[in-house]
């Protein structure tokens, strides 16, 4: 059996010249970035803008766990298999950062004969977002330390210092550090902190603007600090917006490349759903409905965290709708949410998989409260049998919704005819009527609490003293009325690792909370979930190296 790699690198690329004539863009519409990726220029933006929208499919899935459940790999594979059907479809997906490629969770791009390539530029550095995203943040970082050294004409409180240095990489010893030490002129004293990339306002930012223009006035926005007086200090204040656009301006336009079978593939953007909103950027999203009859879009993590987040924040920020959702699973996951350890999923096990269906159960009856049609697809393992998948078809299908099995890993476009009808049938029934789960007048707590009960499934929400005086001048500042952005464990619906299945009634603690003016939303930290990841006793850099022919090896 080949692994990803050595299956993206026996794939037979088309030129991307020939990838962006399927989207209707010419040579002159594209800035290639060698053979198989370019930028999409904003001429070609503006030439189709007018064009009608095609329509919008997301895939979410259930919560991962150790078993793996494949979301983006249906999302390619979909994509693949209504290309095949004739359709015109087009993919738009989240960027990978570096972080998890080097440490426990893998790459993003898909994966057996499901996958988006070139691979292995994808996972690693692209096309240069991420690194011009990590060097808008740090020099705003670097302008902050230097006004506070150059004799602090805003009065910034330096104790009270909110935006955070970042890189992508999981590099848990910088969470917490003191700089400026050393002589005077090395700078002020202070506490600092580091955030993976995908986590930053910035990352947000890029990925919720609608143009440069909007960008700039997102960017001026970002609240950088307080003043002795408690006033908020901003990036537009420090006169770092100009700089910070400049170093975005080619960050901002979609990348295009392409699936296995050569189907258009957009990638742009990517924070993480558990500690920042899920999503790809909104530019992507609507430049690909510009572009298709039929746009296929992936969430991150679960749908209790990235479809939430797509759903509550990107569809209300970007007037986005979607029209279907797949909701992903794995017969292992749900055997591993009843309760079989990771070594023995492989066997069947129908009780174990009744007694975790109730995960699947919670995520259906959650997505169907945007008002949004739901189809249900089993990502297929060989060892999987007909009896576990006949227990998942009859729960499903008596929760009112379409069921299929993928098996897109194994045959690409192939494997996934059977999803491609059911979502084009569910798209033809023309029930969706999409609406956010909450509204925007209420309170920062009834928003937080709203996702908490109706979502989680949780009986009270608890919030930290710090936590409610922050919440205090959010609405204070005015804030009041954006969404919010919840950052909790991925592996549960509740904010603790270790309760699986669809756990109901217990508490939810938020223990901070903070504003992304820039962004426009709130984010509310729950649990002991960190900004910054860490790397795991034996991470996945242990196994990458390149051979002597210059291939990359190890990279899953």
């Amino acid at each position: 059996m080949l692994t990803d790699i050595e299956i993206a690198q026996k794939a037979e690329m088309a030129d991307i010249r020939e990838v962006a004539a399927k989207i209707g863009a010419t040579e002159d519409d594209i800035e290639m970035y060698g053979k198989y990726m370019a930028k999409m220029s904003d001429g070609f933006l503006n030439k189709i803008k007018d064009n009608k929208d095609g329509k919008l499919i997301l895939v979410t899935a259930i919560n991962p766990t150790p078993a793996g459940e494949g979301k983006t790999t249906v999302t390619l594979g979909l994509g693949d298999a209504l290309r095949q059907m004739g359709k015109n479809a087009v993919v738009a997906m989240r960027e990978p950062s570096l972080g998890p490629c080097f440490g426990i969770k893998g790459g993003a791009a898909g994966g057996g004969y499901a996958q988006a390539v070139p691979m292995e530029k994808l996972n690693l550095h692209f096309t240069g977002d991420f690194h011009a995203i990590t060097s808008a943040n740090n020099l705003l970082c670097a302008m902050l330390d230097n006004h506070l050294l150059q004799g602090n004409e805003l009065g910034i409180d330096p104790k009270r210092i909110v935006i955070k240095r970042c890189l992508d990489m999981n590099d848990r010893a910088l969470r917490n550090i003191t700089i400026g030490l050393g002589k005077r002129l090395d700078g002020v004293v202070r506490e600092d902190h580091f955030s993976i990339t995908v986590a930053t306002e910035v990352m947000a930012i890029l990925c919720l603007a609608e143009d440069l223009e909007d960008l700039k006035a997102r960017l001026g926005r970002i609240i950088v600090g307080y003043t002795y007086n408690n006033e908020p200090v901003t990036a537009a204040d420090l006169k770092a917006v100009g700089a910070m656009t400049v170093l975005l301006k080619d960050a901002i336009r979609p990348n295009l490349i392409q699936s296995l079978e050569n189907a258009p593939v957009f990638v742009h953007g990517g924070p993480f759903a558990n500690i920042a909103h899920g999503c790809n950027s909104v530019r992507a999203t609507k430049t690909a409905l510009k572009c298709a009859d039929y746009v296929v879009t992936e969430a991150g993590f679960g749908a209790d965290l990235g479809a939430e987040k797509f759903l509550d924040i990107k569809c209300r920020v970007s007037g986005l709708r979607p029209d279907a959702i797949v909701l992903v699973s794995t017969i292992r996951a749900l055997k591993y949410n009843g309760g079989i350890p990771k070594d023995e999923l492989s066997k069947e096990n129908v009780d174990a998989l009744k007694a975790g269906i109730c995960n699947l159960g919670k995520h259906i009856e959650n997505l169907k409260k945007y008002g949004v049609p739901v189809v249900v697809t089993i990502n297929k393992f060989l060892a999987d049998t007909d009896a576990e998948v006949e227990a998942i078809r009859e729960f499903v299908n008596d929760k009112g919704c379409k069921f299929t099995i993928s098996e897109v890993w194994e045959h690409g476009g192939k494997g996934g005819q059977d999803l491609a009808n059911a979502v084009l049938e569910t798209i033809e029934e023309g029930k969706a009527d999409y609406h956010p789960l909450y509204a925007d007048d209420l309170s920062i707590k009834e928003k937080i609490e709203a996702i908490a009960k109706g979502i989680y499934g949780a009986g009270n929400v608890s919030y930290t003293q710090e936590a409610s005086k922050a919440i205090e001048k959010i609405e204070s500042m005015g804030y009041d009325k954006v969404p919010v952005c919840i950052a909790k464990t991925q592996y549960s619906l509740s904010d603790d690792p270790k309760l699986l299945g669809a756990p109901s009634g217990f508490e939810f603690n938020i223990r901070e909370v903070y504003v992304s003016a820039g962004a426009g939303f709130v984010v509310a930290i729950s649990g002991t979930i960190m900004t910054m990841p860490g790397l795991p006793k034996r991470p996945a850099a242990e196994n990458i190296d390149i051979n002597d022919e210059g291939q990359t090896v190890g990279l899953f």
